[in-house]
């Protein structure tokens, strides 16, 4: 379970960083700061969790928890149009230098997620597994993803039939087959190579070979 030992070793003001969103093919990458109150009730600390060992309620109930007790939240996001001129991985770091940027009171230290430091306007630590290790680290998780599923389940009613209420633009079956049928959306990243080579295919043969296979069970 992850813990204040880092922060607390730290002293000052310690903000966590994490992204989530780097692999889906559509969608934004979306980071989150999270510099968690020196009262912090050990109630809520037992909450937090590296997001991806959490249902998704498990997850709500978490950030609730943080917005009550006024954790100070930076949220930024890198647009898939960014996503395409600078990577990925830029695009990445392009959230987090948002999201820290973001915060009410900048932070004296930064422990970000990952082996790839963010430029930013203090001091870095990188902390690979850190959304395991540190506990404002996995606030920062947790805020990132339950932003970042809300605004896919958003653009979801928008663009039915990708299943992005549910797979937040990943590439699951229902993904892909969508992507074959109808083709790819203004939010999806069509410099990633499974997005460009779905859009290739011809839409209207595929759904037709679809049709006529159903018929013939």
């Amino acid at each position: 379970m992850p813990t204040l030992e880092m922060e607390r070793a730290a002293g000052g003001r310690v903000a966590g960083v994490d992204e989530v969103g780097r692999g889906p093919l559509a969608g934004p990458v979306v980071a989150a700061a999270v510099v968690l109150p020196r009262d912090t009730p050990l109630s809520v600390m037992d909450l937090l969790d590296d997001s991806k060992k959490l249902t998704q309620a498990r997850r709500l109930v978490a950030y609730e928890a943080l917005l009550a007790v006024r954790a100070d939240i930076g949220i930024g996001a890198a647009s898939v149009a960014e996503i395409a001129q600078l990577n990925i991985l830029h695009a990445a770091m392009l959230a987090m230098y948002r999201a820290v940027s973001r915060l009410p009171v900048p932070p004296d230290l930064a422990l970000v997620d990952g082996n790839y430091p963010p430029k930013l306007a203090c001091q870095v630590q990188c902390v690979v597994g850190g959304d395991a290790l540190c506990l404002s680290i996995a606030a920062a998780s947790i805020v990132a993803k339950v932003v970042r599923d809300r605004g896919m389940r958003r653009l979801g009613t928008r663009w039915p039939g990708y299943g992005w209420e549910s797979n937040a633009g990943y590439a699951t079956e229902v993904h892909r087959n969508a992507l074959l049928e109808f083709g790819p959306t203004p939010h999806h990243r069509a410099g990633f190579a499974s997005v460009a080579q779905l859009a290739l295919i011809p839409s209207a043969p595929v759904a037709a070979l679809r049709r006529a296979s159903r018929r013939a069970r």
